[in-house]
């Protein structure tokens, strides 16, 4: 069997398997957070963390299907590895940059939520005072 054939098969087993992972532990583990940023609204954190683990998916998987791609021609062992590194890096720094991203916008999401619960409602008055008459 051709050995850059072989490096698509362990890059895809590696990479994809990778990226179950990660959605699996994002979204278990991010539910809470979500919760937290949706004021407790528990059906619309559910349906926010699906849509955040397909969007996840979606995007990972596109990209791991357009990396697969390599140029050069495998022809022994080392070359195996070599490019199974070098696929695979790109993929984890891809899988790293999407879950920032994902945290950082749901902080930033969090944050103006918590800046309106603390804010205080408007007062009204109590009285008024009627300026007085120069003259």
């Amino acid at each position: 069997m051709d050995l850059t054939v072989v490096s698509y098969a362990i890059y895809l087993a590696v990479s994809i398997g990778l990226t179950v992972w990660v959605a699996r532990t994002l979204s278990r583990n991010g539910r809470v957070f979500l919760g937290d940023v949706l004021h407790g609204n528990e059906k619309l954190a559910d349906a926010v963390n699906h849509l955040l683990v397909v969007g996840f998916y979606l995007v990972n998987l596109g990209f791991i299907a357009l990396y697969l791609r390599d140029d050069g021609t495998i022809t022994d062992t080392r070359g195996v590895f070599e490019a199974l590194s070098r696929q695979l890096g790109v993929v984890l720094l891809v899988l790293g940059l999407m879950h920032l991203g994902n945290v950082f916008a749901l902080n930033k999401i969090r944050r103006r939520g918590l800046l309106e619960r603390e804010q205080n409602p408007p007062v009204l008055p109590q009285a008024y005072t009627y300026p007085q008459a120069q003259g």
